[in-house]
C-alpha cells in the first residue's frame, strides 16, 4: 500500500464476487482468479491519492511566545538577540545588566573585547569576561545561534570559583613563604657551624643553636597550625551533635593556653553552667588560641581576663580581654584571614604563625556561633565568641550571707573584679 492511498474495499469485494460467479459458471479457476487480480489492480492504480498534509512548521520549532516564556523563567541571565539587538532579557539578566539593556546592541550591553568578538562571529561559542558588573567579577558568556539572525546569550557567574582558586593560590604562596623563612634561617646557621667550627667560640655557637631551636619550633608550630586549619575546614559542614560541658573546657583550655610560666596573668570567671553541642578538642583549641594571642600581644605583666557568661540572646558567651596596645580599626576586618598580621615582625618574634584567629573563625562557624573582635588603641582588645546552648543548667547560686562578698572563687564569679579575680592555677 502506498502512502496517501485508501483501499477501495467495495470495488475489491465486487471483483471477488465476479470471480466467484465466473468460477461457478464453469470458467476455469485460474481464469477467474486472473480476472479478480486484474480487476483489483485496476482499482488500486486508478484510486486518487489524498492530498499530503502540510506540516505545521511552527509546531516543529519553538514559537516566539514559548521562547519568551522559557527565557523569562530561566534561573541564569539570558538574552534573546535579533540582529545584534536585545529584544528579550529575563529578570536575572535585568538585575545584572539593568532594565535599559532591552533594545540595546548586545555589544554595547556587554562591553568586553572577548564578548564583542563572540557576537561578531555569528556562531556558537563562549568567552570568559571580567569586570562585567564589578571590577573583580568573572562571567562566562555563551552564545547559541538559533538561525542566521537570532541567538540566545547566556551569562554564568564564575566569580565564586575564581575567588576560591585565587584564595588557594594565595594560601599556597603564603604558606610556602612562611615555611621557607625559618628553614632558610636554620640552614644558614647550620652551614655556618659546620663549615667553620674552629672559628666559632662556644658563646656564639650557643647563640646559633638557640636560634636554630627557636626557628625549628616556629616551623613545628606552623606545620601544626596548618594541619589544624586543614582539619577544621574539612569538617566545617559537619556540625557536632554531642553535648559537652563548656565550663570545664574553657577553664582547662585557658590554663593550658597560658602555660605554667604565664598562668598568674590569666583570670577566669564564670556566671552559670553551660552545655553546648560541640567538639571538645576544637573548643579547647579555640580558647587556647585566644588566650595565647592575648598574652602575646597584651602588655607585659598585665592580666588577661577570660569570662564565661550568658549573652542577651541566651547563648554561651566566651570573652577574652587583654590590656595591650589595641588594634587600629582598619585592621579589624582582616584579622581572621590566613597569615594576616598587624605587626609581622612582632608576630614572628613572639612565635606567632598568623593562623590562630583563622582557626578560631572556622571552629566558630562549624559550631554555628558568632565571633566578634573589639579593640581600642591604647586600652586593649576583647574577643567574644557566642555559641548556641544545648540547654540551660541550673545557674550558680548567689553568695550566701555568711560568705564575704569580696571573696573570689569559681562559685562566686559576680564578686570577682579586676583586682581580685583569681588566677588560673
Amino acid at each position: 500500500m502506498h502512502k496517501g492511498h485508501t483501499l477501495p474495499w467495495a470495488g475489491l469485494m465486487i471483483a471477488a464476487a465476479a470471480a466467484l460467479l465466473l468460477a461457478m459458471a464453469g470458467v476455469l479457476l485460474p481464469y477467474a482468479i486472473a480476472v479478480w487480480v486484474v480487476w483489483s489492480l485496476t482499482l488500486l492504480i486508478t484510486q486518487p491519492q489524498e492530498p499530503a498534509v502540510v506540516a505545521d512548521q511552527q509546531s516543529e520549532g519553538i514559537s516566539r511566545s514559548n521562547l519568551t516564556d522559557m527565557i523569562e523563567n530561566a534561573h541564569s541571565p539570558l538574552l534573546l538577540v535579533d540582529r545584534k539587538r536585545v529584544i528579550i532579557a529575563n529578570a536575572s539578566a535585568r538585575r545584572v545588566l539593568g532594565h535599559h539593556v532591552i533594545g540595546q546592541d548586545v555589544r554595547v550591553a556587554i562591553r568586553h573585547p572577548r564578548a564583542i568578538a563572540l557576537m561578531n562571529a555569528d556562531r556558537h561559542g563562549e568567552a570568559i569576561v571580567t569586570g562585567l558588573v564589578r571590577r573583580k567579577d568573572v562571567w562566562r558568556v555563551s552564545r547559541f545561534a538559533i538561525d542566521a539572525r537570532t541567538s540566545v546569550i547566556e551569562l554564568v557567574s564564575k566569580t565564586a570559583e575564581s575567588d576560591i582558586s585565587r584564595a588557594h593560590t594565595d594560601f599556597v604562596a603564603n604558606a610556602s613563604h612562611e615555611l621557607r623563612t625559618p628553614l632558610s634561617s636554620i640552614i644558614g646557621y647550620v652551614e655556618t657551624l659546620s663549615e667553620n667550627p674552629d672559628d666559632i667560640d662556644s658563646d656564639t655557637a650557643r647563640k646559633f643553636l638557640d636560634t636554630i631551636l627557636r626557628e625549628a619550633r616556629r616551623l613545628q608550630n606552623l606545620v601544626s597550625d596548618l594541619m589544624s586549619l586543614s582539619r577544621v575546614e574539612a569538617e566545617k559542614h559537619d556540625r557536632p551533635d554531642a553535648p559537652v560541658p563548656l565550663n570545664q573546657i574553657v577553664q582547662r583550655a585557658a590554663r593550658e593556653g597560658a602555660g605554667a610560666d604565664r598562668a598568674e596573668r590569666v583570670h577566669y570567671e564564670e556566671s552559670g553552667e553551660f552545655e553546648v553541642l560541640g567538639d571538645p578538642q576544637q573548643l579547647e583549641q579555640l580558647v587556647r588560641n585566644l588566650v595565647d594571642n592575648a598574652l602575646k600581644y597584651g602588655r607585659a605583666g598585665t592580666p588577661v581576663d577570660v569570662r564565661l557568661s550568658e549573652s542577651a540572646l541566651g547563648e554561651a558567651k566566651i570573652e577574652v580581654e587583654d590590656r595591650g596596645d589595641g588594634i587600629e580599626p582598619e585592621h579589624l576586618p582582616h584579622l581572621t584571614r590566613r597569615f594576616y598580621r598587624t605587626d609581622p615582625g612582632r608576630s614572628r618574634m613572639s612565635g606567632g604563625t598568623g593562623l590562630g584567629l583563622a582557626i578560631v573563625k572556622h571552629i566558630v562557624e562549624r559550631h554555628h556561633g558568632r565571633l566578634d573582635i573589639e579593640s581600642e588603641v591604647g586600652r586593649g582588645t576583647t574577643v567574644t565568641v557566642r555559641l548556641p546552648r544545648e540547654r540551660a543548667i541550673m545557674p550558680l547560686a548567689p553568695p550566701s550571707p555568711s560568705e564575704s562578698p569580696n571573696s573570689a572563687s569559681n562559685d562566686q564569679p559576680e564578686a570577682a573584679s579586676e583586682g581580685n579575680t583569681p588566677p588560673i592555677s
